[in-house]
């Protein structure tokens, strides 16, 4: 529980940070080319994505049930079985 605690906390500041640094740059980019270099693009790229990335990590406290699987194995006698299969499509 404490493990699953504490990786929902580590994904939840990855894509805080990730998602305020990309809001950061494109209000940046806009800043620089399309406003004159005001500084309100800046702060509505970076406020924006520190709001998305909030909302996840919400979301992602809200759902404690909620299982992140990573790979399925499929057992071979099932996967490849054409009896099976036909059994399956009838």
């Amino acid at each position: 529980m404490a493990a699953e605690h504490g990786r929902k906390w580590d994904r939840c500041l990855a894509d805080t940070a990730v998602k305020t640094v990309t809001g950061l740059a494109v209000g940046v980019v806009f800043s620089v080319l399309l406003f004159k270099r005001r500084t309100w693009p800046v702060s509505l790229g970076s406020g924006l994505g520190l709001g998305m990335g909030y909302a996840n990590c919400q979301h992602d406290f809200r759902s404690p049930y909620l299982v992140h699987g990573n790979m399925v194995k499929l057992d071979q006698r099932v996967c490849c079985d054409s009896s099976f299969l036909s059994r399956e499509l009838e």
